[in-house]
């Protein structure tokens, strides 16, 4: 990779806090690690030790409006994917999104398809009210995806990016996902080069707005694409009793945190993951914990923040040359591959 085609990212990282040590949860791809980002846990129900731990098996949509025949692999204690039968991708627990709905917290969930395997709420079922019982249904349509104001809100790309109206709008909920279509993430063989534009536009935005004063940003990316890291994760858990063991933890991740009360140009070498952003969360608004990832997080981000300085002014991030092409692709929002 050459700095100039990711020289946005490198501003933010110089600008504000970057982690250098921020471990994936789960040492698996995409599907499973943004069931971690939303809930902590892949587990596909509250008490079970086992992780459903690859991409979902078959061609079409993931979760619970994924064809019938649509599987995936569950990982045990002792890291074996074959001692049980795979499953149909569709599970009941807990999310970040159910503490939140209980303590009066807005939230919303923009992503590019529904049935993506990058759009962790199709995959809770609650979550998802499929319009038949799994695994015939066809579409997510409870209330979070199809109220008067959705929560879960899809269709989204450059193009047509719902988070920058709201932003403009003053309508932005309190907690926010933000996930990118194929072209405008950094997924290899999938992107077309406009992540950093994608994400500099909503960065911007965000700073520029009033939003910015009580504003925290998290920039992070769901698996490490299976790139050699010389860096071994804190734990690799087999043959134990403990959470996680056998698939906790990943290789490391990038994260850059922006915010005013972020440390200016501060590099922090403590052990983070995605846990930590669930556990900071729930600080922030005094939510109980799921008893997943965010209890048994590796920290909760506070050596990145101080709350006691003068909130820093923000310093808008200069846009990367291709910021006018990607800005005026109409293509519609791709899902990534499923490697």
């Amino acid at each position: 990779m050459y700095p100039a085609e990711v020289q946005p990212y490198l501003t933010m990282a110089q600008t504000y806090a970057f982690a250098d040590r921020m471990f994936q949860t789960n040492q698996g791809p995409s599907f499973p690690a943004h069931q971690f980002i939303i809930s902590g846990t892949s587990a596909p129900a509250a008490t079970s030790n086992l992780f459903a731990s690859e991409n979902v098996d078959g061609s079409g949509s993931a979760g619970c409006v994924a064809p019938p025949l649509s599987t995936v692999k569950l990982i045990d204690p002792s890291g074996s994917e074959t001692s049980n039968a795979p499953i149909y991708p569709c599970f009941e627990h807990a999310t970040l999104t159910d503490l939140l709905d209980t303590a009066n917290i807005t939230w919303r969930y923009y992503a590019p398809n529904a049935g993506s395997i990058w759009t962790g709420p199709d995959a809770i079922q609650h979550m998802c009210g499929p319009n038949a019982t799994p695994p015939n249904a066809t579409a997510c349509v409870g209330p979070d995806w199809t109220g008067a104001a959705p929560k879960v809100v899809v269709g989204q790309s450059q193009i047509h990016a719902q988070v920058l109206t709201d932003i403009a709008n003053g309508q932005l909920p309190q907690v926010i996902w933000v996930i990118p279509d194929g072209q405008d993430s950094d997924h290899s063989n999938t992107s077309n080069g406009c992540g950093p534009s994608w994400v500099t536009s909503i960065v911007n935005a965000l700073g520029s707005s009033p939003y910015w004063p009580k504003t925290t940003i998290i920039l992070t990316w769901d698996d490490w694409g299976g790139w050699y890291d010389h860096v071994p994760p804190p734990q690799v858990l087999e043959d134990c009793a403990q959470w996680g063991c056998g698939y906790v933890y990943g290789f490391r991740v990038p994260m850059i945190v922006i915010s005013p009360y972020a440390k200016p140009g501060y590099v922090s070498h403590v052990n983070h993951d995605f846990g930590s952003i669930l556990k900071f969360i729930e600080t922030k608004f005094g939510l109980s914990s799921l008893g997943y990832a965010d209890a048994h997080a590796l920290d909760d981000l506070s050596d990145i923040f101080n709350s006691a300085h003068t909130p820093t002014a923000f310093q808008a991030i200069p846009p990367p040359p291709n910021d006018a092409t990607c800005k005026a692709d109409t293509s519609a929002p791709a899902d990534p591959d499923n490697d």
